[in-house]
């Protein structure tokens, strides 16, 4: 793995020049104990029950964004990727009005706002290697390359994720390329097969997390998620996203189309 300093970092109010510099340089940061453990359970058990809603309303996608469904280690249908979370939570909602997010505008262009209404929403992803899951790993992305599907060069935006779980090689585990935030297009576009390729890379850094931290990276890196090698509760790992996004104001409703890079994610496994 890529030997540069990592370090864990707190969030308040405002952002430290090692916090800014540390992010402009590797493309993410690290905020430790960000959430109480009554905090996260509270968002956690609003999510059980929006999935509880959609699972018996046989709800298949919000915004045009499709809901992924799966099985956990008991043989229960589960979501494990929702769309649009924030919509249909209280508790969400609270935690994207904390004002100690508002900091992170500072490493984004002026106007950043996140984006309640656009991109999907709060995504939360649910990981669980069972037999009849549906999210077991994902392979190396960029999350940026979406704009391309929008007919615009991808452009930057930060997901800011809080962590259900604690995280490490054992359930898998985020895994970046520091600093590919800086490449060119060419780079971007080809220098992984899409969500195809999900090999160990030599210059790859695996995030541990602990339950209630907070990770933001950009969305010009790239990353993926390992698969873990246990099975059933063992192996779960669930984290919550949001867009930090700028530049035109372009929400989604009911209407909204699905976009292509989802279909063709589906296609990846």
């Amino acid at each position: 793995m890529q030997n540069i300093p990592l370090k864990k970092f707190t969030l308040s109010y405002a952002l430290t020049n090692e916090q800014i510099e540390y992010f402009n340089t590797y493309g993410f940061l690290h905020f430790e104990n960000f959430l109480s453990e009554e905090k996260t359970e509270a968002i956690l058990k609003s999510s059980e029950k929006v999935q509880q809603d959609w699972i018996a309303n046989d709800v298949k996608q919000i915004n045009g964004i499709p809901i992924k469904y799966g099985i956990d280690e008991d043989g229960n249908k589960i979501v494990q990727r929702f769309a649009f979370l924030n919509k249909f939570s209280d508790e969400i909602k609270e935690f994207i009005n904390l004002p100690e997010l508002q900091a992170l505008k500072r490493l984004m262009p002026e106007g950043a706002r996140i984006g309640e209404d656009e991109k999907d929403g709060a995504v939360l992803n649910h990981y669980v290697n069972t037999p009849n899951s549906n999210y077991k790993q994902l392979g190396w992305h960029t999350d940026s390359a979406r704009d391309l599907f929008y007919g615009k060069k991808p452009e930057q935006f930060i997901n800011i994720g809080l962590y259900f779980d604690d995280s490490s090689e054992k359930n898998g585990g985020l895994r970046i390329l520091p600093g590919t935030h800086h490449q060119g297009l060419l780079s971007s576009l080809f220098k992984k097969f899409y969500f195809l390729n999900n090999d160990a890379d030599q210059k790859e850094v695996l995030v541990k997390a602990k339950k209630g931290d907070l990770v933001i990276h950009d969305g010009r890196m790239w990353h993926r998620v390992a698969s873990s090698p246990h099975f059933g509760a063992e192996s779960r790992r669930r984290v919550m996203y949001l867009p930090l996004i700028a530049g035109t104001y372009k929400p989604k409703d009911a209407k909204s189309k699905t976009p292509l890079y989802h279909k063709l994610q589906k296609l990846a496994g």
